[in-house]
């Protein structure tokens, strides 16, 4: 029940068109960027020997993409949990629902709004591939926008259930997006770092901490790394859920 009106409620928002204007903006200005690289000589080094099946210009905007969504995960539901708590609304939900409800309805909603906004923006790109490659045939492009869309999403519901972590920590909802954010660029100089170290010191293990290391073998052509890399983003959302659960537990709503 809560995740079917808290869905209406948000389809009919007008910062959902906001969200979906904005990922439409970045996605047609990272589309266009990579489409230049890709017609000049640097642009061969977005293709990788076990991706040829898509065309490049997919790929580089699902790579690009992968350092936004985490951004604008934050930005889509900072205040699920925080909004609730800061106005003392969720006494009154928490009085009809159980609290793993909440949460997970909460949850649900962010996630059900992410699918289509990602589905929307995957098959305009994917419509471009199709006309600016015309080897790129129907069923390749079918078969590749759902490795595409389900590897998005597969990436993006981690920092959904992080967000939601996030929310449920602070009665302010500013406090909330500003910790996210922290987290998000912690995250990000981790996997930088650990790269940077990489064969030079055990400071090289911290980019295993990153929920964007394990992205690597999303796309990948097999399905066992594919699996593995699944598995461990469904651990790292199932981490922060109960995170999320354990401090709205403990704390006095």
């Amino acid at each position: 029940m809560i995740w079917s009106a808290e869905t209406l409620r948000a389809v009919r928002s007008a910062r959902t068109l906001v969200l979906l204007g904005l990922y439409t903006l970045f996605s047609l200005a990272t589309l266009l960027v990579v489409a230049a690289l890709i017609s000049s000589a640097s642009g061969s080094m977005v293709l990788t020997q076990e991706l040829t099946e898509i065309p490049p210009v997919i790929l580089g905007v699902f790579k690009v993409n992968l350092f936004f969504l985490p951004v604008y995960v934050a930005l889509m539901g900072f205040d699920q949990i925080s909004g609730e708590v800061g106005t003392r609304s969720i006494r009154y939900i928490t009085v009809r629902a159980r609290l793993s409800s909440l949460l997970l309805g909460k949850f649900l909603v962010q996630a059900s709004l992410l699918v289509g906004l990602v589905l929307v923006i995957d098959v305009g790109i994917f419509l471009y591939a199709r006309y600016s490659h015309p080897n790129f045939t129907l069923s390749a492009m079918a078969l590749s926008l759902v490795k595409v869309w389900l590897a998005t999403l597969v990436f993006s519901l981690a920092y959904v259930a992080l967000t939601t972590f996030c929310s449920s920590l602070f009665r302010s909802s500013g406090l909330s997006l500003v910790f996210n954010f922290a987290l998000v660029i912690g995250f990000l100089l981790m996997e930088l770092v650990g790269w940077y170290y990489k064969d030079k010191s055990f400071i090289e293990y911290i980019r295993y901490l990153s929920p964007s290391y394990y992205s690597s073998d999303l796309l990948s052509p097999v399905l066992s790394e594919f699996g593995r890399s699944g598995l461990t983003y469904a651990g790292i959302t199932l981490l922060f859920l109960g995170g999320a659960y354990g401090v709205l537990r403990a704390r006095d709503l």
